[in-house]
């Protein structure tokens, strides 16, 4: 991996992993903002996928879309097929709760909030196993 990919590889872990420290942050509050803090979850998981697709030079497609990148993945990577499941947990999140008037229900329960952070943690940690240590943060 060349310097100018590394460094663009390191900066979307960097945003992936500032994405889930607002993401427990937000929730931590003594008014969580578990909408909110879903959100970047799903974030956190996207830009790390993206990272590691970055640093096979693989092209990705500009979407919101993790189990869409996760596949991506996958074809390079059979590990990252077991976030298959995580990936698809976390996609809606982009969207279900920023809007009034959606079909899930108005805010995340603390249970749903527990189960998108540990998805995206792993999906992130999954990530910083296969990268070399110089490409991670």
């Amino acid at each position: 991996m060349d310097d100018a990919t590394r460094e663009l590889v390191r900066d979307w872990l960097i945003r992936a992993s500032h994405d889930l420290g607002a993401a427990r942050a937000l929730a931590a509050m003594e008014e969580p903002l578990l909408d909110v803090a879903i959100y970047h979850c799903q974030q956190a998981a996207e830009k790390a996928v993206k990272g590691w697709l970055q640093s096979q030079d693989r092209p990705f497609p500009k979407t919101h879309d993790v189990e869409d990148l996760v596949g991506e993945a996958a074809k390079l990577d059979a590990g990252f097929g077991r976030h298959a499941n995580a990936a698809a947990v976390l996609t809606p999140y982009v969207s279900a709760f920023r809007y009034p008037g959606g079909p899930h229900e108005p805010m995340p329960s603390r249970e749903e909030f527990d189960e998108a952070v540990r998805h995206a943690q792993a999906i992130y940690d999954f990530v910083l196993e296969r990268l070399p240590a110089e490409a991670c943060p």
